[in-house]
């Protein structure tokens, strides 16, 4: 079940992040499915959610702006290989020697992130394509979806944890939205997530020393980007958890991931701070609701998609505002004043 309100919120964050990067919103679902399900067998951290993210798609948006997505596709394959060799070399036990601070004041910036990234679903293109908020009238509606979706996820743990709290809510609101026809946006108002099985290709790219000099720096940056974010994210999960991750063993599963993303029309991935927390946070603490998030997300693109689509924005942005709260260390406002200044500037 946990697994299963991972891949529901996978959803949307992955076709958002095929957007900010320019490409088939099906690059990002294939690429959340792919990375997802390697990275929860091989992984080091059972529980930890990978994905398509939005710190690799800022990276590789310019890339695909001048040179198409066939060399997105090497860069990712190049970054896998760069990443499993940092895995080789034993890399990510270096994450260790993260300062406090520093984590404090990563996971309150994702926090923020991931709060202001769901803003979008509040603005919509006029008839000239300028940006602008939802009609009152869809507002007010979206943003009661968006309370009782909280409202949910926030008290059903009090009553039963039979059911986790983010899917029920996901649940109720699609129910209350289509039993009384309310005027909402929908998944399917972002894109269509229906399609075929991921198929095989080595990339369309010239195999020369130029396309290699074009494609490294991509590379580099997002293995660097990739390994940072996901180590950090399982020394996360590990405090959460109160058990430990093994480091290099998920560079290599990192690594691994996205070099076979990269032949499969993938636009790679990385750990994902927000659905981590659904799911370990849902009750999913072993490599299998990982494995079912990833085969459900598979599902969804080849016979769910019409169900799929159904499902109201604002319980997606409701449940997403809920991470956000969680993921804040609300404690750093009462310790900002009584650590160094050092720390405290770190930190902000």
């Amino acid at each position: 079940l946990s697994g299963l309100t991972v891949s529901l919120a996978l959803v949307p964050e992955a076709v958002a992040f095929a957007f900010v990067c320019g490409v088939d919103p099906l690059v990002g679902l294939y690429a959340a499915f792919l990375v997802g399900l390697i990275t929860s067998i091989f992984g080091g951290r059972p529980g930890m959610i990978s994905g398509a993210t939005g710190a690799l798609a800022v990276v590789l948006v310019s890339l695909v702006a001048t040179h198409g997505t066939q060399y997105l596709f090497g860069a990712v394959i190049l970054a896998g290989i760069i990443q499993m060799i940092a895995g080789l070399l034993k890399v990510g036990r270096f994450v260790r020697l993260i300062p406090h601070p520093v984590m404090l004041g990563f996971v309150n910036g994702l926090a923020i992130i991931i709060f202001l990234a769901q803003l979008s679903q509040f603005k919509i293109k006029d008839a000239a394509g300028v940006m602008g908020w939802i009609p009152s009238n869809q507002m007010g509606i979206m943003l009661g979806l968006i309370a009782v979706t909280m409202v949910v996820i926030q008290f059903l743990p009090k009553f039963t944890k039979a059911i986790p709290a983010p899917l029920a809510g996901i649940l109720v609101v699609t129910g209350i939205a289509h039993g009384f026809g309310l005027d909402t946006r929908t998944v399917s108002d972002m894109a269509s997530v229906g399609g075929g099985l991921p198929t095989f290709a080595i990339p369309e790219m010239p195999f020369t020393w130029e396309a290699f000099k074009i494609i490294l720096p991509y590379s580099a940056i997002v293995a660097a980007v990739g390994l940072i974010e996901s180590l950090m994210t399982l020394q996360l999960v590990d405090e959460i958890t109160e058990t430990r991750g093994q480091s290099n063993r998920e560079c290599l599963a990192q690594g691994f991931a996205n070099f076979v993303t990269g032949f499969f029309g993938g636009m790679g991935g990385c750990a994902m701070i927000g659905q981590s927390i659904i799911n370990v946070s849902s009750g999913g603490r072993s490599r299998l609701s990982g494995i079912v998030a990833a085969i459900s997300l598979l599902i969804f693109i080849l016979f769910a998609s019409g169900l799929i689509e159904q499902i109201p924005m604002a319980a997606l942005v409701g449940l997403m505002f809920m991470v956000s709260i969680g993921t804040f260390e609300w404690a750093t406002f009462k310790i900002l004043h009584k650590v160094p200044k050092s720390d405290a500037i770190i930190i902000i």
